[in-house]
């Protein structure tokens, strides 16, 4: 059964999204075009069209080998952003802090990413790592950057969030898109409850991993206060048979509201 708001009391002074945003992640222009050289497909070109195809926002996630998404083209694309940029990344790296504070961008999502890790697998502990994570965030925010930490499904982790000052959080939907197809009304169960505690403690909501055209409308239409989705993979993927301009537009179509 699709979430009903009348099923639950939300705080009075909180905003319900009427729209959930779109960010896509571009990263995997970056990985084709690095696997040739050259520049084709032009990363710049990628998040120009993103933007004109009606993306609300573009991501980068670059990495400390630069392995789809270099240093220079964070820069190159600042310069051409009309929408939300935002820059996903491992603040542990110290090439990466620097990068944000001096692009500053409308967000950044800090994930807890090893070295070589080839993509993000779980959120942060944000109980344990909180001393840490209170100077980051602080870091950033000092800078006006908004700033959103990636995080399970755990409400515990999301109370944690909170402490360290964090405007948003960002859920780690691999699970939900995991148990999706089998099971979706259990697969909703923890983001659902993990959005009302975020909306509780006045955090920002958004999500990414593993959402795609068959799994996003049920998640955007059953998670309350959710701001934004963060997709790049599956987007990418499905724009590779459907065309990149109506792959966009699929995605917003996924999103509005019923």
């Amino acid at each position: 059964m699709p979430f009903s708001f009348s099923e639950t009391r939300f705080p009075d002074n909180l905003y319900l999204c009427p729209m959930t945003k779109l960010s896509v992640n571009i990263n995997k222009f970056a990985t084709l075009r690095n696997s040739r050289g050259g520049n084709n497909p032009d990363v710049v070109k990628a998040a120009i069209d993103a933007q004109l195809f009606g993306a609300d926002g573009v991501t980068v996630h670059p990495r400390p080998d630069e392995r789809h998404i270099r240093y220079k083209d964070v820069y190159d694309i600042k310069k051409i952003i009309t929408t939300e940029f935002n820059i996903e990344g491992n603040s542990q790296e110290q090439k990466f802090v620097d990068l944000v504070l001096d692009i500053r961008p409308h967000q950044v999502t800090l994930v807890p990413d090893a070295l070589g890790q080839i993509t993000s697998n779980h959120g942060w502990d944000t109980i344990r790592h909180k001393e840490y994570l209170v100077d980051i965030v602080g870091k950033f925010k000092a800078a006006g950057i908004r700033v959103s930490l990636f995080v399970d499904p755990v409400i515990a982790m999301v109370e944690g969030a909170a402490a360290t000052g964090a405007d948003r959080i960002e859920l780690y939907t691999e699970a939900y898109a995991h148990e999706f197809h089998t099971d979706r009304e259990k697969a909703i169960v923890p983001y659902r409850a993990a959005a009302i505690k975020a909306a509780e403690l006045g955090l920002g909501l958004n999500a990414g991993h593993d959402l795609d055209l068959q799994n996003l409308a049920y998640f955007a239409h059953n998670i309350p206060y959710l701001a934004e989705v963060s997709i790049g993979h599956a987007l990418i993927s499905d724009a590779l048979y459907l065309g990149y301009e109506n792959t966009i537009q699929l995605y917003k179509r996924q999103l509005q509201p019923q």
